[in-house]
């Protein structure tokens, strides 16, 4: 009887070793090796070749004679969502959506296939984890019109293969990646090596067949997608729905796009009738904003191709403990530290011995550059204790020597910024020629840091 080999695995980026290993030299992780029976290669190719829903297989061509359709789109009915796909969805793509759970994947992707239905498209939805009876109750509850959507309360990948195989529908949404088990793959549900084996099978079908599928993955405690990392890199779009458990708003990104940008965000609101599209997220991060509070600033930062209004918060104390704390939510930690010293040399602010607390409101996350000049704001009006103007806002970028930098896009934020009522707003000096501010707000340019602090803090 021939000997049995195992390897050990690593649950989190799959990194194969021969031995145990309580530390991965790979991802860097602790005590994520598990052991599997290694599996025999399959003996035929038939079952690892592209093969379409009539039989036709890939063959190698010359690339002039490719045919192909300029790329298509075809659009939901939510703006946000088309948004951070590019567009709309491209026919033929896998899109991975993940999130922490009970933060609204399987609602955002049941309300999607109801409006795609809506649209004359065929839609399987495959769920892992809830019954078809728990699917129609939600959707009932979301006013979901089914009316072209197939429910298939399924884990087995042949089975589901089966099923696209005989209805040939234009979208696919598996519920989730981690509850479907492939029968060939001789490991638990959930494993790397199943999640790896049923992404190549969707990707397959996607790509042979121009089939749109979505597929939800469930999350680590750290955030990050559960499962190999390279099921990332075979998908063609990674979008992550993120939010508080506490509020109702949500957050879809998109961390890699094939088709588009990974710039752009879409912000949505969790109801009981399911999630609702804001229209205008500036007014939603401000609606909250005291008037006359110190350690406040105004930035109109860009996500994507879209000027949103966000409140940069800093409170400054003196430190209790021999080394000052820099915290910050939403915002680099290092971008603040980096900023903090630039307003202690360049400004003449005493912030070594101050601990500060920064953060953007909203539970909105910024990593532009000009970002900076509010962030510097609102520390200098906190150790200052004084409130800067409510109808003013800050953009730019801060360098190292204390000047302000051009930043993108300038017009576009001004022009945020004066629908939403600011009267007066601070922008780089070298960004003022070339375009020509709105009517009724103020455009000042600002060369130094110092500068525009005395302007800020009157």
């Amino acid at each position: 009887m021939a000997k049995v080999k195992t390897q050990f695995v690593c649950e989190e980026c799959g990194y194969i070793s021969p031995k145990y290993l309580g530390h991965c030299p790979n991802c860097g992780k602790w005590n994520t090796f598990e052991e599997k029976t290694v599996q025999k290669e399959a003996t035929g190719l038939k079952a690892t070749r592209r093969m379409d829903f009539n039989g036709q297989q890939t063959k190698p061509q010359l690339i002039k004679d490719v045919k192909f359709e300029k790329e298509t789109r075809f659009a939901t009915d939510s703006e946000e969502f088309n948004r951070v796909l590019g567009g709309g969805v491209v026919p033929g793509s896998l899109i991975l959506i993940g999130g922490d759970p009970g933060i609204g994947k399987s609602t955002l992707l049941l309300q999607i296939s109801g409006q795609l239905s809506q649209k004359k498209q065929k839609v399987l939805y495959v769920s892992g984890e809830e019954s078809a009876s728990q699917i129609k109750i939600r959707a009932d509850r979301l006013d979901v019109d089914g009316s072209n959507m197939y429910l298939y309360p399924e884990t087995d990948m042949d089975a589901i293969k089966s099923a696209i195989d005989d209805l040939k529908p234009d979208t696919v949404v598996i519920d989730s990646v981690q509850t479907i088990s492939e029968a060939q793959v001789d490991s638990a549900i959930g494993s790397v090596s199943q999640v790896r084996a049923i992404t190549a099978d969707l990707m397959s079908i996607a790509k042979t067949n121009g089939i749109t599928i979505f597929v939800v993955g469930h999350v680590t405690k750290g955030g990050a997608i559960a499962g190999p990392k390279t099921l990332e890199h075979m998908v063609d779009t990674v979008l992550y729905f993120e939010g508080d458990m506490h509020h109702s708003y949500r957050i879809l990104r998109a961390v890699k796009n094939r088709f588009g940008s990974t710039d752009e965000l879409g912000i949505f609101e969790m109801q009981e009738s399911g999630l609702k599209e804001v229209a205008n997220p500036s007014e939603v991060f401000l609606e909250e904003r005291l008037r006359n509070a110190t350690g406040s600033a105004i930035v109109v930062a860009m996500e994507g191709t879209r000027p949103i209004l966000v409140e940069i918060q800093a409170l400054v104390t003196p430190s209790v403990f021999g080394n000052a704390q820099r915290t910050a939510t939403g915002i680099d930690r290092n971008r603040v530290a980096v900023l903090m010293a630039v307003l202690e040399k360049r400004a003449g602010l005493m912030l070594q011995n101050q601990d500060a607390f920064l953060k953007a409101a909203g539970g909105v996350k910024l990593n532009e550059p000009a970002i900076d000049l509010a962030v510097a704001i609102s520390v200098a009006s906190s150790y200052k204790d004084k409130g800067t103007d409510p109808a003013e806002c800050y953009i730019g970028e801060i360098g190292l020597t204390g000047e302000i930098r051009r930043v993108n896009r300038i017009e576009q934020r001004v022009q945020e910024a004066q629908k939403l009522g600011f009267k007066r707003v601070l922008v780089p000096k070298h960004n003022l020629s070339g375009w020509t501010a709105p009517n009724g707000i103020e455009v000042v340019g600002v060369s130094t840091l110092a500068q525009a602090i005395k302007l800020a803090l009157k």
